[in-house]
């Protein structure tokens, strides 16, 4: 009788077979959907990507400039950006920039193919003006760059690219900024572009590893710093120049070495300026203010 009692209280609150239709419909599987990406970490070719770095606030639906830093020879994009504090930058005062990445030659040393002195030494043919070409298009397509700003920051080999872009390739950049590089030796491998970009030198006096006032790179010669910005003013029409207030580049050097001269009188939206970075090496150590202003030069110009 006690073993019924226990049989009949455990069906009671179990339940039997029978009951399992009750229980409602079998699980199905749930539809995966898919997160939208987020911005690119990096863009380009394999072997050659160049690092994104993006405003802290980024907004996919905005308008911002695009700054392309452009390395000197046997370093990188992702050391020349740290060394002119673009990732910061770019953070806290709202522009994209990429961190580009030259051909690797014989030598294992990354470089750029961008005039008749600098720097292709392998005679690779490497077609950098279609890599930055293709790089800027691309980070066009993916991010959110307004196409009217694109710069180019470029030290040493990669002030030379600049100058090869802005002669090759100007329809895609709206200005450029130079450290210690150079244009084409003979004026003829530039022609006259038919849309002029604007140009900023900065060089040092001292720098000996591309003169100030000219010299040559392995036997092949290139021009001086003044002659160099003075090409891409007279095809943009300029007529005068003037001085403006020496400025505080270079944290060793006392005071503000840094004589600004900029042309006037140029063609509507066009500007050219030499900075003289009086007693400036090759690799200046720069005051917190000197790329702000480099940049802030390079932003009041816009296609």
């Amino acid at each position: 009788m006690r073993l019924l009692c226990l049989v009949t209280l455990l069906l009671a609150a179990c339940g039997d077979d029978s009951g399992m239709d009750d229980m409602g419909p079998a699980p199905v599987d749930m539809p995966v959907v898919d997160m939208p990406a987020g911005p690119p970490s990096r863009l380009g070719p394999e072997g050659r990507q160049a690092r994104v770095h993006l405003p802290t606030d980024y907004d996919a639906s905005g308008s911002y400039p695009l700054v392309i830093v452009l390395h000197g020879s046997g370093t990188s994009g992702v050391i020349e950006a740290a060394y002119f504090g673009i990732p910061g930058l770019a953070r806290e005062t709202g522009f994209i920039a990429l961190a580009a990445e030259g051909f690797t030659d014989a030598e294992r040393q990354q470089q750029w193919n961008a005039t008749d002195a600098c720097c292709d030494y392998d005679d690779t043919g490497s077609d950098d003006v279609g890599y930055l070409t293709d790089l800027i298009d691309e980070a066009t397509e993916a991010l959110a760059v307004d196409p009217a700003r694109v710069y180019l920051l470029g030290h040493s080999t990669g002030g030379f690219m600049a100058y090869r872009m802005a002669c090759d390739a100007p329809e895609t950049i709206t200005a450029i900024a130079t450290l210690n590089g150079a244009t084409w030796n003979d004026p003829a491998n530039c022609g006259a572009p038919s849309e002029p970009t604007s140009v900023l030198q900065f060089h040092g006096t001292d720098d000996t590893a591309v003169l100030y006032e000219g010299g040559e790179i392995r036997g092949n010669p290139y021009p001086g710093a003044r002659e160099s910005v003075t090409r891409f003013a007279e095809r943009a029409g300029c007529t005068g120049m003037e001085t403006i207030e020496p400025f505080d580049l270079d944290s060793t050097l006392d005071g503000a070495e840094t004589i600004r001269e900029q042309w006037t009188d140029c063609a509507a939206g066009r500007d050219y300026a030499l900075w003289t970075i009086e007693g400036g090496a090759h690799t200046p150590t720069f005051t917190d203010g000197a790329i702000p202003a480099v940049l802030e030069w390079l932003f009041a110009h816009s296609e």
